[in-house]
């Protein structure tokens, strides 16, 4: 197949590209939206390959691109439906490890370049499910033509895993989950107060799926400590998963104050509505909640741990994962000092300004696909 340039002259066969998504997290799944976005107005041709959800719920074909449904699984189907979306691209890109190797599976016989992104570090609980995560990893990188990591953290595995070719991604904040007009945060702030039980107490949120990396048995015995205030803050969770019973369980058995809020659509608003906002995961990559935070001034308090500190700079409060103490701690004395609280909203919106914007993150990736589809000058 001869490659063409996303930059061809008019009556010439755009640039061909494949974007390959998995099960996807919000993160990846809106910077598939944004790239598929960008790539469509820059006159490149887009297919998006995901779980037909996904395309319900970030109308990838709003973007002009195509949608192409590919189940999440490996199984022999879903990679010869991939392979068939393939069929005719000049490029492929992928996103996440799962979705890589679905791909390598599908190229396989074929010279396709695949540029290959991660967005997080795959979850491995466990030694066999470590084990497998590493072999899916050196078999993705080992094939990819160039390994795009959203933090320093991943472009260094991906190197030590044997990528012969591994670079820091330019990685846009995903478009709102909301969009919050001007002048609503203050009109809305006591509304949602209000309704989420916080009124005339500190209200603290936590935005995630309810599952064992996100540290939310850290925040319980945190909360705990949180009971001797007065008044007592409340600790809201929005975000859904396996440990939502046992979660519930140890809030009423303990007379905990947190509420959990299930998946919400409408996480700038209760963003604009915290006194603080809590991430207290093990490990993180570009955090979402940690972006949004920063760009609404809310105060964060987050874990120490993965791309967060490159991330966040000195625009917020990092504790150690697993420690209580220290992020009961922290959050008490942010909570006394209105100074400090202002601090962090001042840094965040500066660091927030440091981020790459969208047109920058697609930018570098059509400077990646022209390396690998234009024709080498002879020599």
């Amino acid at each position: 197949m001869t490659p063409v340039s996303s930059h061809a002259p008019h009556g010439q066969s755009s640039l061909r590209t494949v974007q390959v998504l998995g099960g996807g997290n919000a993160g990846s799944s809106a910077h598939v939206r944004s790239l598929a976005s960008g790539l469509v107005a820059r006159g490149v041709r887009v297919t998006v390959c995901a779980p037909v959800e996904a395309d319900h719920r970030y109308d990838f074909r709003g973007t002009g691109a195509d949608h192409v449904h590919v189940p999440r699984s490996s199984d022999p189907a879903s990679v010869a439906a991939l392979r068939a979306a393939c069929a005719e691209a000049d490029l492929v890109h992928a996103h996440g490890l799962h979705a890589s190797f679905r791909t390598v599976l599908a190229l396989s016989g074929r010279r396709t370049p695949l540029v290959v992104t991660w967005h997080d570090r795959a979850q491995a609980e466990g030694a066999a499910r470590a084990h497998l995560v590493g072999l899916l990893e050196r078999r993705v990188v080992k094939t990819a033509s160039v390994v795009l990591g959203s933090t320093s953290t991943l472009v260094d595995r991906a190197r030590r895993t044997g990528a012969r070719d591994a670079r820091l991604a330019a990685v846009a904040m995903p478009a709102p989950r909301r969009v919050v007009e001007p002048d609503d945060p203050d009109r809305l702030r006591p509304k949602v107060r209000a309704e989420l039980g916080s009124t005339g107490r500190p209200l603290l949120i936590a935005v995630g799926s309810l599952e064992r990396h996100r540290g939310y048995d850290v925040l319980l015995d945190a909360a705990r400590a949180w009971l001797r205030l007065d008044p007592v803050p409340l600790v809201v969770i929005a975000g859904e998963g396996a440990l939502r019973a046992a979660l519930q369980r140890r809030i009423e058995d303990e007379g905990l104050p947190v509420r959990l809020i299930g998946r919400r659509d409408d996480v700038c608003e209760l963003l604009a509505a915290a006194d603080v906002a809590l991430l207290t995961s093990s490990w993180e990559s570009r955090s979402l909640l940690a972006q949004e935070a920063l760009h609404a001034r809310v105060p964060l308090v987050a874990t120490d741990v993965g791309g967060i500190p490159e991330l966040v700079g000195d625009a917020a409060e990092l504790v150690p994962y697993g420690d209580a103490k220290a992020l009961a701690d922290t959050v008490v004395r942010l909570l006394a000092d209105p100074e400090r609280q202002e601090l962090l909203r001042e840094r965040g919106a500066r660091q927030a300004a440091t981020w790459p914007t969208e047109d920058e993150t697609v930018a570098q990736v059509l400077s990646v696909y022209d390396e690998l589809t234009q024709p080498q000058p002879m020599i």
